[in-house]
């Protein structure tokens, strides 16, 4: 096994009493670290893309509710009852695509509702517990992932990722830069293209920089660039993550990802998506199903103190879209690989 520097950043951690997670939106410039003790808080972080990947959303969804509940431990019941209502209301608002914060905060309620009536500083305890045991499954999920994955590509493969998939979008290790990690340290030498993921910028960003801290070889093109590549041969492998996935197989992630797997289709190049069951939305039968998350249009003129667009032209900024479910050569979760995904396949992994 091959040892790779690791990154010294964690996306999320609990310290003293309070959640603090890593300004996503200052990277690469800036390793600064916001602090947050209560659900609202939490909520506008999540909005504001503070922290972003659907599973680092649900974790930290999970600490807001158990952030509330700690607040809220020397309180009556009623009152506590209360509070975690609205702290699972404000939370579920914050963003609407992810199936993993839905996930999280159903989880978190189920484990409330089975403590029964007990004294909230009890089930304080219990949500804070549940926070933690949510995160570390996590990354145990995501390892496991990354070794199903790694099987997947060859020693020497030239790998093309979009947006960020990786320690920076879970709790820790990656989705899609899981599979790429797990691979290199099994000894294998992987070359990763990253787009630059327009316009939040994500793979330029995060991910060439995530890539960077670890020592894996990156090249960041402009998503307009992969066409290109794959026609000179210069890509192996397309692996993405994703925010949500219907129950016949098609995939939401960040704008941009259909085209993709459209000209990987055409050039016959694997294209492959790394996600979590948690990831898996079972009640969604179609992509067409899932809600896609419009932001504000101001993202798309310039960023930071930088404007590129002309005053008063008209913006239209979807952050997703849907890769239908025959582009997807295959679904690497951490049960294994669900070669072209179709509804009775995923029903078969979710009841397994």
């Amino acid at each position: 096994m091959k040892s790779i520097r690791r990154s010294s950043f964690e996306t999320l951690r609990w310290r003293e009493g309070a959640l603090e997670l890593l300004d996503q939106r200052a990277l690469p410039g800036e390793l600064t670290y916001l602090r947050y003790s209560d659900a609202r808080g939490v909520a506008v972080a999540i909005r504001d893309m503070v922290v972003r990947g659907a599973p680092a959303i649900g974790c930290t969804a999970a600490y807001g509710i158990a952030l509330e509940s700690q607040r809220m431990a020397q309180a009556s019941r009623a009152e506590f009852d209360a509070a975690m209502n609205a702290a699972c209301d404000v939370l579920h608002a914050s963003r609407p695509t992810a199936v993993n914060l839905f996930w999280a905060i159903a989880k978190m309620r189920a484990r409330l509702d089975a403590l029964g009536a007990v004294p909230p500083g009890v089930a304080a305890a219990a949500l804070l517990e549940a926070a933690h045991e949510l995160c570390a499954e996590d990354v145990k999920l995501n390892r496991a992932m990354g070794e199903h994955g790694a099987a997947l590509l060859g020693d020497g493969a030239r790998v093309l990722t979009h947006c960020n998939a990786g320690a920076l979008a879970t709790a820790g290790h990656g989705t899609a830069l899981g599979v790429i990690r797990s691979a290199v340290e099994a000894g294998k030498r992987i070359e990763v293209y990253a787009d630059e993921t327009r316009p939040f910028l994500q793979g330029a960003r995060l991910t060439a920089w995530e890539l960077a801290q670890d020592g894996i070889p990156v090249t960041l093109i402009a998503d307009s660039a992969a066409a290109f590549l794959m026609s000179r041969e210069r890509i192996d492998a397309v692996i993405v993550g994703a925010d949500r996935v219907a129950a016949n197989g098609d995939v939401a992630n960040k704008i941009g990802t259909y085209p993709v797997a459209v000209v990987a289709r055409r050039h016959s190049i694997p294209f492959y998506v790394a996600c979590p069951l948690s990831t898996i939305d079972v009640t969604v039968a179609t992509g067409a199903d899932i809600p896609i998350e419009e932001r504000g249009a101001e993202e798309l003129m310039g960023y930071r103190d930088t404007r590129w667009a002309p005053e008063g032209v008209a913006g239209m900024n979807p952050v997703f879209d849907v890769t239908p479910a025959e582009l997807v050569t295959a679904l690497i979760t951490e049960k294994g690989i669900v070669r072209e995904p179709d509804a009775r396949k995923i029903a078969a992994l979710m009841k397994a």
